[in-house]
């Protein structure tokens, strides 16, 4: 991290943290930020769901949820980025103060609600997209919807032209009873939805799942997924347990993400990994290149990060890539694919 980076981080963080996180998307449009590109390397290049990537770190759903910074964020080191989640229609999200920093657990909680500009303002800023990133969709709901499945589905349609691949989210904690859509029959329903959306477009789908899951429903998910033929499965989105925490927020409503997660997310990818050979993306908790690998021998195909970027920075992307890259070459592995389920057994 740069002296510059330094300051600056310094200085977000003397404001309220959901307003520190738009003058950081200002900063970024500024110019501010890493202006590098993807770090790659052999070792670091690799295949997602058909998807050609020079590394596998990723960008997760959240940070920039309009598309406001694809071009910045091009440069900034990650192999591919996720932007929303979209909903059919704008919606504000819930009303704030609605997101915290747990500092001392260098953790974070939000209960944003699906906060967004709506589906076509999004999609219009992604027709505008930079050549030569990959980047993908998060779907989500409307909040008041009366068909919450049939929103999924809405989205992709409208926005699959634009996109690499599209995730569908419905592991937030933050919509109420969106997490009910993670049940058997429901997620079934949903994905064939939204399979038949996808139509003729080449645009992988994801399922991105709560760590909070039982060894049953992993299981049917796991099932339901692979009926379905989805693409891959991000594992996982922010968890509602709240324990060890040391932070003076802890007790605040919402998803926790951020260090805490990381032992939880892991265990679901690890388990996962053992029981369906879809492509899995370790998210939780990585904020290091340790981090990263710690996953990917866990049974991720990539990583993606955003929580530990308000702690270390947007450079972070690119110095976990380079880590990775020297920790692959100091173990041996000719590329990161022969890495991937090196040490499930360790998590399950």
């Amino acid at each position: 991290m740069s002296l510059l980076e330094q300051i600056g981080l310094r200085a977000l963080r003397r404001f309220e943290p959901e307003a520190a996180h738009g003058l950081a998307l200002k900063a970024l449009n500024a110019g501010l930020g890493p202006k590098t590109g993807p770090v790659t390397s052999p070792r670091l290049a690799t295949t997602l769901a058909g998807l050609s990537l020079p590394n596998p770190i990723g960008l997760a759903a959240g940070f920039d949820k309009n598309a406001e910074a694809l071009a910045p964020l091009s440069r900034a080191g990650f192999g591919f980025l996720e932007v929303g989640a979209a909903t059919p229609r704008p919606q504000p999200g819930n009303p704030k103060p609605r997101l915290f920093r747990l500092t001392e657990d260098a953790a974070a909680i939000n209960r944003f609600g699906f906060n967004n500009d709506g589906m076509q303002a999004i999609c219009d800023r992604l027709r505008a997209r930079p050549d030569g990133t990959t980047i993908g969709l998060n779907l989500g709901a409307n909040k008041d919807s009366a068909d919450r499945a049939a929103d999924f589905a809405t989205v992709l349609s409208h926005c699959a032209a634009h996109v690499d691949f599209a995730t569908v989210n419905v592991s937030s904690p933050n919509t109420e009873k969106l997490r009910d859509l993670q049940g058997k029959a429901a997620l079934a329903a949903l994905l064939a939805g939204v399979m038949d959306a996808r139509g003729d477009t080449p645009c992988p789908v994801f399922l991105k799942i709560a760590p909070d899951l039982t060894e049953a429903e992993l299981t049917e998910i796991a099932e339901v997924a692979t009926d379905a033929k989805i693409d891959a499965i991000i594992a996982t989105n922010t968890t509602l347990s709240r324990d060890g925490l040391r932070s003076a927020h802890r007790d605040e409503k919402g998803g926790l993400s951020g260090a805490p997660l990381f032992e939880k997310s892991t265990r679901v990818l690890a388990r996962l990994a053992t029981l369906t050979d879809l492509p899995l993306i370790g998210v939780g908790g990585v904020s290091s290149a340790k981090d990263a690998y710690t996953k990917i021998k866990a049974g991720a195909s990539a990583v993606q990060l955003y929580t530990a970027m308000v702690y270390h920075g947007i450079s972070l992307a690119g110095d976990i890539a380079r880590g990775l890259d020297d920790l692959l070459t100091r173990d041996g592995f000719a590329n990161i694919t022969d890495a991937v389920g090196a040490e499930k057994d360790r998590w399950t």
